[in-house]
């Protein structure tokens, strides 16, 4: 009997290398894209609920966070188990509100609301953001102006703002955020996103963060006081978890009227929106 050469077994054991090589090298390729994206995610809980019939298709990357963003412990959670028998989670899902009302949609959590915009005007958007996200930082850079010129400083849209944070580094920054004086929150809330490449890391940089926030005048001692202020963090707590409750699953989502659309929505599209909403309330208006 011949024996096989020492060569080919060093040839396979070289393949069998190379394969694991290229395994870890995709591996560390989908976590780089995972940090990349984690400032725009929501719920997984939620990923794993229907969506509402007044929901359109997601372009937003869902949030797969089980902690929360403001350093409060919460109940660990059972993961999703693919080798159930019938690949169901070990935790019951999320209920979403199906097919909320206006009502819904608006209903104020215990801490007080920016909003821009007519009290009275005939059509109510609400955005909900998460200051890490690069699709928020987009929108308000290219978007908003538009958006405020031709709807909300004419009377037809009042914007609302709501904090969606990802992660502990938005969640801190959000902290921040609700330091500054209410007539400074869209000042800061700007310079946050603008700023995100000076603040925006994987740790939490408190330094970072304040070296904005004092922008507006928000002194370190008052931070330290807000990252102590535990109504004001549960207040927070409360506008994420109805955000959920709602069907919001990452950053931006929006409401408009009591539709949710979850997707970074460009000009053309929310004047595809609006503009038949304002006509069909003119209308009304005219014949009451």
């Amino acid at each position: 009997m011949r024996r096989k050469p020492a060569r080919s077994g060093r040839l396979r054991l070289m393949a069998i290398r190379a394969m694991l090589l290229r395994r870890l090298a995709l591996g560390a390729t989908g976590m780089a894209l995972a940090v990349g994206l984690s400032g725009c995610a929501g719920d997984s809980a939620a990923l794993l609920t229907a969506p509402s019939a007044g929901a359109t298709a997601s372009a937003a990357t869902p949030d797969r966070s089980d902690t929360s963003p403001y350093g409060v412990t919460t109940t660990p959670k059972s993961p999703f188990n693919p080798f159930a028998p019938d690949g169901s989670t070990a935790r019951p899902l999320r209920e979403v509100i199906a097919n909320p009302t206006l009502a819904d949609v608006l209903k104020q959590g215990p801490l007080p609301e920016f909003s821009l915009g007519r009290q009275d005007a005939p059509v109510v958007m609400v955005k909900y953001m998460s200051l890490t996200c690069p699709h928020c930082r987009r929108f308000m850079a290219e978007t908003f102006p538009v958006l405020r010129r031709e709807y909300i400083d004419t009377g037809k849209v009042r914007l609302i703002i709501r904090e969606f944070p990802i992660g502990k580094t938005s969640g801190n920054a959000t902290i921040a955020l609700r330091c500054a004086p209410m007539d400074k929150y869209l000042t800061l809330y700007r310079k946050f996103l603008e700023q995100q490449s000076a603040w925006v890391s994987q740790e939490v940089r408190p330094e970072a963060i304040m070296k904005v926030a004092s922008q507006v005048g928000v002194t370190r001692a008052q931070y330290d006081a807000c990252v102590k202020n535990q109504p004001m963090i549960e207040g927070l707590r409360q506008v994420k978890e109805r955000g959920r409750d709602l069907g919001v699953i990452g950053t931006p989502n929006f409401f408009i009227g009591n539709r949710l659309y979850k997707s970074v929505l460009t000009m053309p599209e929310i004047r595809a929106i609006l503009d038949p909403m304002l006509a069909e309330r003119g209308s009304a208006g005219k014949a009451g």
